[in-house]
């Protein structure tokens, strides 16, 4: 009989979530970078055996609330949880637990999930600093096993995969054993451009930005073309965005092309605009079209 089910991915920002959801599903299905709030969707990777079947959800990490969308993204977290099979609460190991751990792992205990704990980073410890953190998320009162590991080189995942698998219902696969996400394609095009802009931006730009996939056009030579809004704030953060002659604009579109051709397997050219909408985050028409639910 085949296990499969939901485990949610929860954690503090920059824990490390979105790069183990894609160390496990084997690609690349979650953006990546050291700024919090790379994650604004729940973002659903799936990995597939021979009888088992994991759904990974990669959740925002969890924060205080401070406009709608980061409302948005709380209240996805709790959702999650809830609809959930399974938890694994993430733990950075390079830091202390934290305030933001303990109200996590008090979530995973009230909703009574199975789950599992793993601490990550530890290929940038020594020894005496991995057992400290692993005794400390011990004490977290979280009712599972603790597992160190490096979602970076993979040291210490597939032990932690066969534990995730341990705690999923006997069923039947959920999506089709060729399926890596179930995100939009749009979705995840405008994730890869964001990406690169999170990449090159520092400060308050990363926070004010949003990209929206406008329009995706097969030419009859097989190029794809796909132009892309990039929304800012202010007209500051436009300025930082295009950079002197173009050049920063120029740069993420490069690079999110190479991104998107290495991901859909085809020549693509990509239109890329930078465009002032001020409050968007605060805007629930346009959170509801970018799919930040």
């Amino acid at each position: 009989m085949s296990r499969s089910g939901f485990v949610v991915f929860a954690g503090r920002p920059n824990s490390g979530k979105s790069t183990l959801v894609n160390r496990i599903v084997g690609g690349k299905v979650a953006i990546v970078s050291d700024k919090p709030q790379t994650t604004r969707r729940e973002v659903r990777g799936i990995a597939t055996g021979s009888d088992w079947q994991l759904v990974l959800v990669d959740l925002p990490g969890v924060q205080r609330p401070r406009d709608v969308l980061t409302e948005r993204m709380q209240a996805r977290v709790e959702r999650a949880l809830e609809d959930a099979d399974a938890a694994l609460l993430l733990l950075n190991g390079e830091q202390q637990i934290g305030h933001g751990d303990r109200f996590i792992a008090r979530a995973v205990q009230n909703v009574g999930l199975p789950a599992a704990i793993a601490v990550n980073k530890v290929d940038r410890l020594d020894r005496p600093r991995t057992v400290a953190a692993l005794a400390a998320a011990a004490e977290l009162g979280v009712d599972g096993e603790v597992f160190p590991i490096s979602a970076l080189t993979g040291a210490g995942v597939p032990e932690l995969v066969d534990a995730l698998i341990s705690l999923l219902p006997e069923g039947p696969f959920l999506y089709s054993p060729e399926e890596k996400s179930d995100l939009p394609e749009q979705v995840q095009l405008a994730e890869l451009i964001r990406e690169q802009v999170l990449l090159r931006t520092r400060e308050e730009v990363p926070h004010a930005v949003e990209v929206e996939i406008e329009d995706i056009e097969e030419r009859e030579d097989g190029l794809l073309t796909i132009r892309a809004r990039v929304w800012t704030e202010t007209d500051s953060q436009k300025g930082i965005l295009v950079g002197a002659g173009g050049r920063m604009v120029k740069a993420v579109g490069t690079a999110a092309r190479k991104e998107i051709e290495r991901a859909l397997g085809r020549r693509v050219h990509l239109d890329l605009h930078v465009r002032v909408r001020k409050g968007w985050r605060r805007d629930e028409g346009l959170l509801d079209r970018l799919g930040i639910r």
